[in-house]
């Protein structure tokens, strides 16, 4: 490993690009914490995944608001937001859409789905059969839908934020490697503590709250930032680092592809900036590790903590 330091003066993006972005970051996080009480990590983690252009993957079980987080953070970016139940019998057309005959015009003309939009919130995506889950892979990794040969390019942005229930419920099927490989991080909410479900119990309707919810960081301004991401410095070390955990990860011949190292880089990135600095840290590995690595891994997470707490860090 290289013994370079870690420094400042490595960094590519202003110090003042960078104290602005986490100022509004923080309005984001703020605004999003008073509709979603006591979760504000989990807030932070979501921002970061839609700050580095990366889908997100919600387990849990049903009721500790997974849909209404991702609502709020629609809402508060002012985006269009569209919603699909996901069931056992749902097909893939349903999701994006269909070439139907118009007798008027002699010809077939494609009908969008709900994917076309800017958030789509994928409810129980494991409650649909695989194929029907597959269906999402080319409008999350391309941003595009074929229909007939045609290709029809969807809305930007596109975030695709999908809940799931525990795989021991009853009725739900595996997500496929390649779907989980789709989703930059997998969250779960948990139920709040007793402090923050007291005030959710006495406090307003939580979806009149979310009516109300005005328009807190323009998209605009939240694209600007996701460039900002790329100029976060990496350092020769923190590079070191990054592999070593990726090496450690392949230790029983799977582990972490080239692309989940990629994912966690960019995860890192987007966290350093969410902090307001502009060099990633080996505390940003750690404090994105287990969201961006445990899907891709086997386990519950118990792995990819592992990793982190025996790969020294630089």
């Amino acid at each position: 490993m290289s013994s370079r330091p870690i420094t400042p003066a490595d960094a590519t993006l202003p110090e003042s690009v960078a104290a602005q972005s986490h100022q509004k970051l923080q309005r984001l996080i703020q605004g999003v914490s008073q509709i979603i009480v006591g979760k504000e990590e989990v807030i932070r983690l979501a921002v970061a995944c839609l700050l580095a252009r990366g889908h997100l993957l919600f387990e849990d079980q049903p009721g500790v608001g997974k849909t209404l987080l991702s609502q709020a953070l629609a809402q508060a970016l002012g985006l269009q937001f569209r919603r699909v139940q996901f069931t056992s019998d749902l097909l893939p057309a349903d999701i994006l859409g269909a070439s139907i005959f118009d007798r008027e015009a002699g010809s077939f003309v494609f009908h969008p789905g709900p994917v076309f939009t800017q958030v789509l919130l994928a409810d129980e995506i494991n409650r649909a059969t695989p194929k029907t889950q597959s269906a999402l892979l080319e409008a999350m990794e391309e941003g595009k839908v074929t229909s007939d040969g045609i290709t029809h390019a969807l809305p930007q942005p596109f975030f695709v934020i999908a809940t799931q229930n525990p795989s021991s419920q009853i009725g739900t099927f595996m997500l496929p490697e390649s779907q989980l490989d789709r989703f930059l991080m997998r969250l779960a909410l948990g139920v709040p503590d007793r402090a923050a479900e007291r005030s959710i119990l006495q406090g307003q309707d939580r979806r009149e709250m979310l009516r109300a919810m005005p328009v807190v960081l323009s998209w605009p301004e939240m694209q600007e930032m996701q460039a900002s991401v790329k100029q976060v410095h990496v350092s020769g070390p923190l590079l070191d680092y990054l592999q070593d955990l990726l090496s450690a990860s392949r230790a029983d011949g799977r582990g972490l592809s080239p692309r989940g190292g990629l994912a966690l880089l960019n995860a890192a990135r987007a966290w350093a900036l969410l902090q307001g600095r502009t060099m990633v840290l080996p505390e940003d590995v750690q404090d994105v590790g287990v969201a961006v690595m445990a899907h891709r891994l086997e386990g519950d997470g118990g792995t990819a903590m592992r990793l982190l707490e025996e790969t020294v860090i630089p």
